[in-house]
């Protein structure tokens, strides 16, 4: 047997804050040396955070970095343990994503990261150079390139995050030139569904190359970018730990690399193509490093039953559950460190109009800030359109959860406002129905935006992403605030979140708010689904339109499809309406502040769907 105990340590960092990196590492170094740990992997951009976005253009901003993680390796010399550590580098004039290796107090090798997405939420080819296959050059005396790395207990391959997500990745010709172990570095963020993307990817590619796999995610949250933390040991195939997500810390287990040379020898398949390619492809070197790690006292890994062939205990939450956790784990870890890292406020700050929207806002923020002893105050603004049902259920819930709770009309300046317009339009015309709403919303806005100011509050928005999409929000009213939280969480989602929430607390603020018709209460009797369409549906139309692409035409099959119950006439208005909605409420949602991304689909120009604003429909 040759066993080798892999840890796997997920770092909460900041962008820019160096020494806080590296610090919370070299905590975790310590813990794991003294647990034992053979070689520990942190996740990607370790050293300067991630993602450091066009900072990296900063000579100085990357330079810093090479001075950190010398000090890691120098405070952690006496440990005998491989550490993996993510770090940013200037090399020949360009910018590269790295992973380094550090043992023995020195730094012994880097390897840049090959693939750099510029997709989605992310920019890497923007900043960063590519690694290649067989670049073999030296950085600071240090060996840079693609290598791998014998240890006494046997053979790494390092990669940073997107290598591993690629089917044509290094770990390839890693693995067919004697890699065992490939350790991947990542910062991946938290996108709904992910987790279990990561580990049949994980389990695929560890299958597939027989060998076996240390992943470690990056954990918080960085602007509106959500990291999830977490990670996995798989060896060939099978599962052999996971890391907790959504905390930072370390976990590992003992794995016998043996065992993965055996199955190799077992795998004819895997066997005969490492031996085609090595007809013709250049191996990639393996160097020596002259350390010695303890591994006296592992023991063989056996099953937490004991038994080899019974199931693993069935997980102890359903689908639900995990689903709704998870969204509410995400959202409210992007609240915390927002609001933490930026170190600029002393509070929450909530417009609570009774509605759904604000108070998913407000328990979200609740299940960060009663942890984290930060107080939340909340303001109930009516105007003559706000009803006794709202007020009660706004009060209510309030006080379930112990935040402060003030009510402060805004009729009279409503009325302010409304005469100062009707001046502005020569004394003959009238205010718009439409502008005497948003007139509401702004004055909603901009007492909130005193109040931040005058006490250092966070003001959190509170809008949605189906009302967002379709310009169902006002432009320096309730799109404003300095954090949107649940910008980019449908309003399907919005409500299955609710009534999750109803039965798991019990809160009867929930019960009341969800007991009436959604609506912003701007005009009598307002009902947001009479005066857009069905929920279901719009969600439904956003989806086939912003996230699938589709046509029009092809948008109203794939609904009628969906929603056979409605007249085909209906959701062709419908589909219609939604799709002149969206394309002219662009130039709305582009001003929205900063939104937490946790779907594949968000609005947000800078990060995801990158539309033109000034833009036809003839298409």
């Amino acid at each position: 047997m040759r066993l080798v105990h892999v840890g796997l340590a997920s770092v909460n960092t900041t962008v820019g804050a160096f020494g806080a990196n590296v610090d919370r590492a070299l905590g975790l170094a310590q813990d794991m040396a003294k647990a034992g740990v053979t070689i520990a992997v942190f996740n990607e951009q370790l050293v300067g955070g991630y993602p450091q976005e066009d900072l990296v253009q900063w000579q100085a901003f990357v330079d810093r970095q090479w001075v950190e993680l010398e000090r890691f390796a120098k405070q952690t010399a006496a440990l005998p343990t491989v550490f993996c550590v993510g770090v940013g580098l200037a090399h020949q004039g360009l910018r590269y994503n790295c992973a380094a290796v550090v043992a023995g107090g020195v730094v012994q090798g880097l390897v840049p990261k090959e693939k750099l997405p510029t997709y989605n939420v992310f920019y890497e080819g923007r900043t960063f150079a590519r690694g290649a296959p067989g670049l073999d050059e030296r950085h600071r005396g240090v060996p840079f390139g693609d290598q791998l790395f014998a240890f006494d207990f046997g053979v790494v391959g390092l990669e940073v995050c997107e290598d591993l997500w690629s089917a044509d990745g290094p770990i390839r010709r890693r693995t067919y030139s004697g890699a065992e172990l490939i350790c991947n570095l990542s910062a991946s963020p938290f996108r709904l569904g992910v987790e279990g993307t990561r580990r049949e990817m994980i389990s695929t590619r560890a299958g597939d190359h027989q060998c076996t796999i240390a992943y470690v995610n990056q954990v918080g949250a960085q602007d509106g970018l959500v990291f999830d933390g977490g990670g996995f040991i798989n060896q060939n195939g099978r599962m052999a730990f996971e890391l907790p997500r959504f905390t930072q810390g370390w976990g590992g287990a003992v794995v016998d690399l043996d065992r993965t040379l055996r199955l190799r020898t077992e795998n004819t398949t895997w066997r005969d193509d490492q031996q085609t390619w090595a007809r013709t492809a250049k191996p990639v070197p393996v160097r020596k490093i002259e350390v010695t790690t303890r591994r006296e006292g592992l023991r063989y890994p056996v099953p937490a039953s004991k038994s080899f062939f019974l199931p693993a205990a069935a997980p102890t939450q359903t689908p639900r559950e995990r689903y709704a956790e998870d969204l509410l784990d995400a959202l409210s870890l992007g609240i915390g460190d927002y609001y933490e890292k930026t170190r600029a406020f002393s509070r929450l700050g909530i417009a609570l109009s009774g509605g759904r929207d604000s108070l998913l806002t407000l328990l979200i923020a609740h299940r960060w800030a009663s942890r984290a002893k930060v107080p939340i105050e909340t303001f109930y603004m009516p105007t003559r359109y706000s009803s006794q049902g709202t007020h009660d259920a706004a009060a209510l819930i309030a006080s379930e959860l112990g935040v402060r709770f003030t009510v402060l009309s805004i009729d009279e300046a409503f009325e302010r406002e409304l005469a100062a317009t009707r001046t502005m339009l020569g004394g003959s015309t009238e205010p718009t129905p439409i502008t005497m709403q948003n007139v509401q919303a702004r004055l909603r806005a901009q007492r909130m935006w005193n109040w931040a100011n005058s006490s250092g509050g966070l003001f959190l928005q509170t809008g949605n992403m189906s009302e967002k999409a379709v310009g169902y929000t006002t432009v320096g009213g309730d799109l404003m605030g300095a954090l949107a939280v649940i910008s980019n969480v449908p309003k399907t989602v919005v409500m299955f979140l609710l009534d999750y929430l109803f039965e798991k607390h019990g809160y009867r603020g929930i019960s009341a708010v969800i007991a009436r018709p959604a609506g912003p209460e701007l005009a009598h009797d307002q009902v947001g689904e009479a005066e857009l369409m069905p929920f279901p549906i719009l969600d439904a139309c956003f989806h086939l339109f912003a996230g699938e692409k589709l046509s029009p035409g092809d948008v109203l099959e794939a609904v009628a499809a969906i929603f056979p119950e409605v007249p085909r006439a209906t959701l062709s208005g419908y589909v219609r309406k939604f799709v002149k909605l969206f394309t002219q409420s662009i130039y709305k949602w582009v001003q929205s502040p900063i939104s937490l991304h946790v779907g594949t689909l968000d609005l947000d120009r800078e990060r995801a769907l990158q539309l033109p604003v000034v833009t036809s429909t003839e298409w």
